[in-house]
């Protein structure tokens, strides 16, 4: 079976459909998108009748188009060597249009072909609008595309349908965030919304649900009675590359907390939806934002940290610091790091703090979420010390899998107690590495189902959430740099969980 035929999706019908990619020659496309479809394609997991049009500004034809989209697909693609017989019959589906964003007679142009594309290749109208475009840029691709009717009405939907998927960031803060959901929804209705967050696409993620709520096992125990603590950690060792334009804009608490940690925190402390329909899961989502305990004055000092990273040492390798990367301010006090400690006040979490972390140019790439359950009674053992504490960790990324970490007698008369680690991993259990996050994500969209996208509740909870947090660092001065590059952050962060006697894991 495909990784993405699973009971109940699988058997979904496809609609004929026409993907068009705007921002089409951008990184996302080339590293992303491109190998998602071709990999769906090759999978038999687009519709029969499919087309994909890229939409940028840059000149060039359907050959060039195609033959760029080809590279990106020998360098990028999750399977190699690219399948030349597939590719052959697969490009010829495959158009180019040049036009500005704010064009007119562009959007005019877009009509038209995608009316021949309708008639040569059967796709009955039916479209996806991908916005691989900076967010300035959604407002006016929206209004134009409803403008010249290639976005349709609700009430159009059971002839022909009409979606838009919206790249993250959804707004840099509450109220622009809230200004963009308005200014869209003039144009498009909240069940056309598909926006994105590649997280969610990601095996281990859309697992969560499965391990919680099918294994008896876990779910009779994942609450204060058994759970000590929960820690959720996104670190990667790159720095910002050629993003530095963008992060001096963002910072690591937009770019990461906001939208991945937010909803992996939320999966992980949802309650049991009444069904898996996208409307269930994501109201359950959305309970656990509002039950979010507020940021005070006093969390600000307390328990939130952030960091910027100096120049240090990374797997050997000297790497300069944040303020020597290209396009950087070299004052910046933007954040590479962030940690901040949560409490979910509701009867399921109450006392149990959530700890989370992330940051650039940590010594290791590494997404988890670990629930660490509290000590056992240690009258029976307590001459062989203090036992390590029973911890569930789920990996995200890499090596996507889930380990649990118990204690055991070593083998011997002196019957010393050691933990070991019970460890589950996707790609050698079952045998194939799992699906990319866009693949799931763009064949999601196709069927209709906006499960693993962002609701605009959600995103705006989370913005609420961290918003006077972002504007109370705005107003005051961070001691920056305060971590070097290849450690795992600045020392305030251990004092933070210190302060609460633990400490993060070593991963």
């Amino acid at each position: 079976m495909n990784p993405l035929e699973e009971p109940g999706c699988g058997s979904r019908c496809i609609d004929p459909c026409i993907l068009v990619i705007f921002g089409a020659t951008g990184d996302l496309t080339g590293r992303k998108l491109t190998p998602a479809i071709y990999h769906l394609g090759r999978e038999g997991l687009l519709p029969a009748n499919f087309a994909c049009v890229g939409f940028a500004r840059r000149p060039k034809s359907n050959e060039e188009f195609r033959q760029e989209l080809k590279q990106d697909v020998e360098t990028f693609s999750r399977t190699t060597p690219i399948d030349e017989a597939y590719w052959k019959n697969f490009q010829e589906q495959i158009f180019y249009h040049r036009s500005e964003f704010d064009s007119n007679d562009g959007y005019q142009s877009l009509a038209r072909l995608l009316s021949q594309i309708d008639t040569r290749h059967g796709t009955r109208g039916n479209r996806i609008f991908y916005l691989s475009v900076p967010p300035k840029f959604f407002p006016l691709i929206i209004e134009k595309l409803k403008k010249f009717n290639l976005i349709y009405d609700v009430s159009e939907t059971e002839e022909r349908w009409s979606r838009v998927i919206i790249e993250k960031p959804f707004g840099h803060d509450a109220p622009s965030s809230a200004l963009l959901q308005t200014t869209i929804q003039k144009y498009i209705h909240e069940s056309q919304t598909y926006r994105i967050d590649h997280y969610l696409g990601k095996e281990t993620v859309q697992n969560i649900l499965v391990f919680r709520f099918a294994n008896s096992i876990f779910e009779s125990i994942w609450n204060y009675k058994h759970i000590d603590h929960v820690q959720i950690t996104v670190a990667e060792e790159i720095g910002i590359g050629t993003r530095g334009a963008f992060f001096e804009e963002q910072g690591l608490l937009r770019d990461v907390v906001q939208n991945h940690m937010m909803q992996l925190l939320s999966l992980v402390a949802m309650e049991p939806p009444v069904n898996l329909s996208a409307s269930a899961v994501r109201d359950e989502k959305v309970k656990v934002l509002q039950s979010i305990r507020p940021l005070t004055p006093c969390d600000f000092e307390q328990n939130v940290v952030r960091g910027q990273y100096r120049s240090g040492y990374i797997n050997g390798d000297s790497v300069g610091g944040y303020r020597q990367e290209q396009n950087v301010d070299p004052k910046s006090c933007v954040e590479t790091y962030a940690a901040l400690r949560f409490h979910i006040d509701n009867w399921r979490w109450a006392g149990v703090p959530f700890y989370l972390r992330g940051g650039k140019r940590l010594p290791k790439r590494a997404t988890e979420i670990a629930i660490t359950f509290k000590d056992a009674p240690g009258f029976l053992f307590q001459n062989q010390g203090k036992n390590d504490p029973n911890v569930l960790a789920i990996r995200i990324q890499p090596d996507e899998g889930i380990a649990m970490k118990i204690n055991c007698k070593v083998p011997g008369p002196s019957s010393p107690i050691q933990p070991v680690k019970m460890d589950f991993r996707y790609g050698s259990y079952f045998g194939q590495s799992p699906p990319e996050a866009y693949e799931r994500l763009i064949w999601d969209c196709m069927i209709g189902d906006n499960t693993l996208f962002a609701r605009s509740d959600e995103v705006m909870h989370s913005w609420n959430i961290l918003t006077p947090l972002l504007e109370y660092w705005a107003k005051t001065q961070p001691d920056f740099p305060n971590y070097s590059a290849g450690t795992w952050g600045p020392q305030f962060a251990d004092a933070m969980i210190a302060k609460d006697g633990r400490s993060w894991r070593l991963l």
